[in-house]
């Protein structure tokens, strides 16, 4: 993955949009919101399919609410939600 193109680092990205629902430890802020951490969730799944569901909205299976595409921040790209994915990777991972 290049993440050399990429406007904003991952970490920056995390804290300003991903964090206030995911946490800052990536367990979830609130109920229903997926926990990045555990081995079977949703890191287990290959970029290809993360980065679809980041860039286009995904509603987790028993979740009361569904991330919106880009995390309801319009302005990132793709290379921003790349880095994004790297530093959950890297941070959240086990």
């Amino acid at each position: 993955m290049d993440l050399a193109n990429s406007g904003l680092s991952g970490e920056a990205v995390y804290k300003s949009t991903c964090i206030a629902c995911h946490g800052g430890d990536g367990k979830g802020a609130f109920p229903g919101t997926p926990d990045f951490t555990k081995s079977k969730g949703p890191l287990s799944k290959n970029d290809a399919e993360l980065l679809s569901n980041m860039i286009n909205g995904f509603q987790s299976p028993g979740s009361p609410m569904a991330m919106p595409p880009r995390g309801g921040n319009v302005s990132l790209t793709d290379a921003d939600l790349k880095a994004v994915l790297g530093y959950m990777r890297t941070t959240f991972e086990k």
